[in-house]
C-alpha cells in the first residue's frame, strides 16, 4: 500500500478542527458526556495520548534508522506524563485512593484460579503494593528532603 499523499492536509485540517472546537467550548462543556464513560475532556486527551504515541514511535524509528514500534508496556509513562501533570492535585489523589481501593476489592474476590494466573505473568498485578510501595517511597524521600 502506498502512502496517501495527502496524509499532510488531512492531519493540518484535523489539528485546526481540534484547535477551532476548543476554542469554542467553557469548562461545563468540557465536562458533556461523551458515550458511557468519557466526556469531552477525556476525548481530547485521548487524542492527545495516542498521538504522544506516534511521537514516541518516529523518534525511536528516526533515531534506529528502521520501523520501531514504540510498545505500551514499555513506554507508557513517558507518553502519560504530560496528562498526569495536568491533573489537578487533589484529583490525583482522589484517583489513586478510588482506584486503589477498588482495585485491592477485586483483588480479594478474584477467582483464585485465575488469580493465580495473572501472577505468574505477573506478579505486581496481583501484589499491587510492590508498585505502590516503591512510588510511595520515593515521594516521602522527595518529602523528607524539604
Amino acid at each position: 500500500m502506498s502512502l496517501d499523499p495527502t496524509y499532510n492536509q488531512l492531519n493540518r485540517t484535523s489539528t485546526e478542527r481540534i484547535k477551532k472546537l476548543a476554542a469554542s467550548l467553557t469548562d461545563e462543556q468540557m465536562q458533556t458526556r461523551v458515550g458511557e464513560h468519557w466526556t469531552v475532556a477525556i476525548a481530547f486527551a485521548h487524542l492527545a495520548f495516542w498521538d504522544r504515541r506516534v511521537l514516541a514511535t518516529l523518534e525511536q524509528t528516526s533515531k534506529n534508522g528502521k520501523l520501531s514500534i514504540v510498545e505500551l508496556d514499555i513506554i507508557v509513562n513517558d507518553l502519560s506524563l504530560p496528562l498526569w501533570a495536568a491533573v489537578p492535585a487533589k484529583e490525583a489523589v482522589r484517583l489513586a485512593i478510588e482506584t486503589a481501593q477498588e482495585l485491592d476489592s477485586q483483588l480479594e474476590n478474584f477467582p483464585k484460579d485465575l488469580l493465580e494466573e495473572i501472577y505468574n505473568h505477573n506478579k505486581r498485578f496481583v501484589v499491587r503494593a510492590l508498585h505502590r510501595n516503591e512510588h510511595l517511597d520515593e515521594v516521602e524521600t522527595a518529602l523528607s528532603q524539604q
